[in-house]
């Protein structure tokens, strides 16, 4: 399945604006709601071409609400993301997923101080998700009523987090992007993140026009 994740522009509440008005609510209703970095909020579409025509519909609020619009299709990369951008492309078989990867824009991810918290690192730089969301879960108010986030899917990249109930568990916030790198890939090795000192690096995927080194 195709991952949608909008991150909301630091002088807004995203969740607050897409879950407060009907018709961006309406729209992303049929979806299970999740919130992997701080301001954020994604979604599970079925395939590349619903995760576009899903911000086709938003369009009016990721103009004025959103920073980043990132998709993560398994069928390029189960770790990296695209640029809406780039989707764009591959939807429409401008490009082909081989014909990606070059140009990279590399994000910093800084996490919240949780005292006592220790996150294993042993899949290539990543915390356990699975021991974060037993130790110490992330509970996040998202829409109305109950829903809240809590760290789960450890197969979905750094601090995925999904819509369930919950009572009584601290808060652990999500990872925030910080200051993007522009990078090329060059004979299949990635430029090291070197904006600041970060242990986890978000990597997305850029058209040749969007590349601004």
């Amino acid at each position: 399945m195709t991952r949608v994740c909008l991150v909301g522009s630091p002088d807004v509440s995203l969740q607050y604006e897409l879950l407060s008005r009907e018709t961006s609510r309406e729209a992303l209703s049929t979806y299970d709601l999740a919130r992997p970095f701080e301001n954020s909020l994604a979604v599970r579409t079925v395939s590349l071409g619903a995760a576009v025509s899903l911000c086709n519909d938003l369009q009016w609020y990721l103009v004025r609400f959103v920073d980043e619009v990132l998709i993560q299709e398994p069928s390029v990369s189960d770790d990296e993301w695209l640029s809406r951008d780039l989707a764009v492309a591959l939807r429409n078989g401008d490009l082909q997923p081989a014909e990606t990867g070059e140009h990279l824009k590399i994000f910093g991810l800084e996490r919240p101080d949780v005292p006592g918290l220790e996150a294993s690192t042993g899949d290539g730089g990543k915390p356990d998700d699975r021991q974060r969301a037993t130790d110490a879960p992330n509970v996040e108010p998202v829409g109305e009523g109950d829903e809240r986030a809590t760290d789960a899917d450890s197969s979905a990249g750094p601090a995925q987090t999904t819509i369930q109930a919950g009572d009584g568990v601290e808060p652990v916030g999500p990872p925030k992007l910080v200051e993007p790198l522009y990078v090329r890939r060059t004979d299949g090795e990635t430029p090291t993140y070197d904006l600041r000192d970060v242990e986890e690096t978000l990597i997305v995927r850029l058209t040749e026009s969007e590349f601004s080194p």
